[in-house]
């Protein structure tokens, strides 16, 4: 069987290396079978923009909480990023366009079976499954007029949410169908369940499985072993990994303030 090979796409404030790091152990448990390919967001951060997502002057304690402290906002290569920039009324997604086009420029080069993003990349990953079942809503996804990619068989939204704009709402309404495993924390304080189930509510096609712990992919045995299975065969019946005692933060992040992601 040949691999799957998933588009994967990290959370506001890291980076495709910090991410691909956080893990790292799916990825040895996944080994051949699965191709993670993990995708740097066009926008790098700057102090100003995570002080206006964190509502605070301290651009170290902003990345700390994130679990981005690896990053550097003075070298490009180790750059905290996004996938747009936040709007903290939560009612623009300013520099989509521009991740869309990014990641059309993926899809048109080669074939992925899914994607799979956290928090921020999350919601970007639910918008690119959307937006494959009807590209005509944004012209500039299509390379010579088609679709650049078909519809994705799944999609894995761990601490998703709907984002909210105009071309958000173009794309998400009234639903979309790409099967969508949706991983929440009991304990997220970051994106907290009735933030999370304005995503679930759209998904029509949709597993819910929770952990008990914050804002994070759950990373102990159990979860890997789900997730590995979940990867390689999406639309089979894989046991629920729940369950088990709460996962460590070893994955995404877990901190007590709110962006406004």
């Amino acid at each position: 069987m040949a691999a799957k090979k998933v588009l994967v796409l990290h959370g506001y404030a890291q980076n495709a290396t910090i991410f691909s790091k956080r893990l790292g152990a799916l990825r040895k448990s996944c080994g051949k079978d699965v191709d993670l390919v993990f995708v740097d967001a066009p926008h790098v951060l700057t102090p100003a923009d995570l002080a206006e997502a964190f509502q605070t002057s301290s651009e170290s304690s902003s990345l700390d909480d994130l679990g981005a402290s690896d990053t550097n906002t003075n070298d490009p290569a180790a750059a905290p990023r996004g996938w747009w920039h936040v709007d903290a009324e939560r009612k623009n997604t300013p520099g989509l366009e521009d991740s869309i086009k990014l990641l059309r420029d993926y899809l048109v080069k080669d074939h992925y079976d899914g994607i799979f993003g956290f928090s921020q990349g999350a919601a970007m990953a639910a918008i690119m499954a959307a937006l494959l079942e009807k590209p005509e809503v944004f012209p500039p996804v299509l390379v010579d007029g088609k679709p650049p990619h078909p519809p994705f068989t799944f999609c894995i939204a761990a601490a998703g949410f709907r984002p909210r704009s105009p071309l958000c709402d173009a794309i998400f309404e009234p639903s979309y169908s790409t099967p969508t495993l949706h991983i929440l924390g009991r304990t997220d304080v970051i994106v907290v369940e009735e933030r999370s189930k304005t995503l679930l509510d759209i998904s029509t096609n949709k597993r819910v499985e929770y952990h008990d712990g914050g804002h994070f992919v759950p990373s102990k045995a159990n979860w890997r072993n789900f997730l590995k299975a979940y990867l390689k065969d999406p639309l089979g019946d894989i046991p629920s990994p729940s369950a088990a005692a709460a996962s460590q933060p070893t994955s995404g992040t877990a901190t007590p303030v709110t962006p406004a992601l």
